[in-house]
């Protein structure tokens, strides 16, 4: 099992709060991507949080179902880890020739482990010569409780499975979305059900990897409290009229620009943190993924707030689609970044 790297024929797999996502593509990233099978399945909150052995298999029972669904062949399977879960950095260290620096800095890796390396385990990966030194070389290093590891393992290798590689959720969305070719820093946003993902790419790579409490879960309670109105309303509201001031007298608006105040100035601090640590390098934009871009006047809100301009990001901006792929997946395409980010993964 790889943490970090990809390896062989596999189908990606993305286990959400209520939702499961699965992909298969071909193709490769020079010559594009192609889709050849997904499935999207509704589950229950209880059931991804329910730890059980019960749970557990039950949870098992909805993968397979899925992965029957979408009519997926192979064993293989790339899995997103929760950034919750995991820890992420980007760290510096002395250039050496490739082989001598990936062999000593094996040794080196409990270090950047905010736990002992025998309950924990961790993959890196070279990401080259450092931006603001060409002296050093920035490594990106992450990890996970063995605990958990093993447990979600034995979870799915239980239906059948083979679980080829594990990584990071930020790290597949911030792929997906990444905006190719940009000259500047691009942030890229995450709002989920429970929490939020944040990862800046720069020079096309991951610089700046992390994750705050808060998504819409949190949005749809203080409209439902402000409102007096029940959560699956409150929940329509928030996708129906967003940060529209001009709807339901604007009681919408200034119950979420209350709680979103405060998440607009955790992006802020990202970018200036990014900046700060990368004095040559700017965030030249904002792209929002999931509940993010599907409020309505969210980026607009969130430009606003951090100066940045910001839109919403296309995970599918480098997959081929049919007209009937992409009329079933219209209602859900934008909560597929983590999925197609796991299957646009490298085999290098």
């Amino acid at each position: 099992m790889n943490l970090l790297h990809g390896v062989g024929d596999f189908f990606s797999l993305d286990i959400g709060t209520n939702s499961m996502r699965i992909i298969q593509l071909s193709g490769n990233i020079q010559h594009g991507w192609v889709l050849q099978k997904f499935a999207y399945v509704p589950i229950d909150q209880k059931l991804t949080m329910d730890s059980s052995d019960l749970g557990k298999k039950r949870l098992g029972e909805a993968v397979m179902g899925a992965v029957n669904q979408a009519g997926i062949k192979t064993k293989n399977v790339a899995l997103g880890l929760p950034a919750t879960k995991t820890f992420t950095s980007v760290v510096e260290t002395e250039t050496l020739p490739e082989k001598e620096l990936a062999k000593s800095f094996k040794y080196e890796l409990d270090k950047y482990v905010p736990m002992s390396l025998s309950d924990a385990k961790a993959d890196y990966i070279i990401l080259g010569p450092s931006p603001n030194d060409p002296a050093k070389t920035e490594i990106l290093v992450s990890s996970i409780a063995k605990d958990y590891a093993e447990s979600t393992m034995e979870m799915i290798e239980k239906t059948g499975l083979n679980i080829v590689a594990m990584e990071p959720e930020p790290l597949a969305m911030a792929r997906s979305l990444n905006i190719p070719g940009a000259m500047d820093a691009t942030m890229v946003v995450d709002f989920g059900e429970k929490s939020t993902d944040i990862a800046i790419n720069y020079k096309d790579q991951p610089r700046l990897v992390r994750s705050i409490p808060g998504g819409i879960g949190v949005l749809v309670k203080a409209v439902a409290n402000g409102l007096s109105v029940r959560e699956d309303q409150a929940r329509q509201f928030i996708l129906k009229f967003g940060l529209d001031q001009n709807q339901v007298e604007g009681q919408v608006f200034k119950i979420l620009n209350t709680h979103l105040d405060n998440f607009a100035s955790e992006l802020t601090k990202s970018v200036r943190f990014f900046q700060t640590k990368y004095l040559s390098g700017k965030v030249g934009g904002i792209v929002l993924s999931g509940y993010a871009s599907m409020i309505p006047l969210f980026p607009e809100f969130i430009e606003a707030k951090t100066n940045v301009p910001t839109v919403k990001g296309n995970p599918w901006q480098l997959v081929r689609t049919t007209p009937e792929q992409q009329r079933v997946l219209a209602p859900v395409a934008s909560e597929f970044a983590v999925a197609i980010g796991l299957s646009e993964r490298s085999n290098d």
